[in-house]
């Protein structure tokens, strides 16, 4: 099983304007965003990670460093294919104007139609996304867990996958800044174990001792099933 930590971002000085960023150069976090990410450092710090993987854009860049900071030895690798969706035209304008443009309705209505202009369709976006979870999943190997820094959208759409949801649909999840949402890969489905989680305890986040090769082969089926009734928690 793999275990894979989305971190959004922490709040920018665009976040707190109300201006979307997009890939705007120069965006970085703002000291409320720097305090976040410290905060989450320290919140898990108790959790082992194979890799950070983050976007390579500035406030995406600084909260990864901010989570390694006492962490001698993991890697952080930058991947474009999961910075921020690209807004085009749109990148840089006040959200307040950006509600008045028609496109604003499909956004909001029906994500798999849009297309930014000059920039790239939401669909697009989810596919790369999921597309380089997967990749970095097999990468790791399936006893991995590890982070993903990256973006409200990009994380909105590898959850909304997970949760075997159509992009139209996932304009109901939310993505704070500096919240983890936690995906388990299994053999045969993902399981969704937190979403926009802002402060809760990371102790079941923690890996269990590796199984005997054995035991492991026994219960591979049993880890990707589902608990009927619901099971005792972690």
């Amino acid at each position: 099983m793999t275990t894979v930590l989305l971190i959004r971002h922490g709040r920018t000085t665009a976040n707190a304007s109300g201006v979307l960023a997009g890939r705007t150069p120069g965006i970085e976090l703002d000291e409320r965003g720097r305090g976040q990410a410290e905060a989450l450092a320290t919140r898990l710090a108790a959790v082992p990670l194979a890799a950070v993987v983050s976007s390579p854009l500035e406030r995406t860049h600084q909260t990864a460093e901010a989570l390694m900071a006492n962490r001698s030895g993991v890697p952080l690798h930058l991947d474009a294919e999961l910075t921020e969706c690209d807004y085009g035209h749109w990148s840089g304008r006040d959200l307040k104007t950006l509600a008045k443009e028609p496109l604003w309705k499909t956004v909001q209505a029906h994500p798999a139609a849009a297309v930014f202009p000059g920039g790239e369709a939401m669909a697009a976006m989810a596919a790369r996304a999921v597309t380089a979870i997967r990749r970095w999943n097999a990468q790791l190997g399936e006893h991995a867990t590890y982070a993903v820094v990256s973006h409200g959208d990009i994380i909105k759409a590898i959850a909304a996958d997970a949760l075997g949801m159509h992009l139209d649909l996932f304009q109901r999840l939310q993505v704070d800044p500096c919240s983890v949402t936690v995906i388990r890969y299994t053999a045969t489905r993902p399981f969704v174990l937190r979403l926009n989680d802002t402060g809760g305890d990371v102790a079941a986040l923690i890996p269990p001792k590796r199984r005997s090769r054995r035991t492991s082969s026994r219960s591979l089926s049993a880890d990707s099933d589902a608990v009927v009734g619901g099971g005792a928690g972690s």
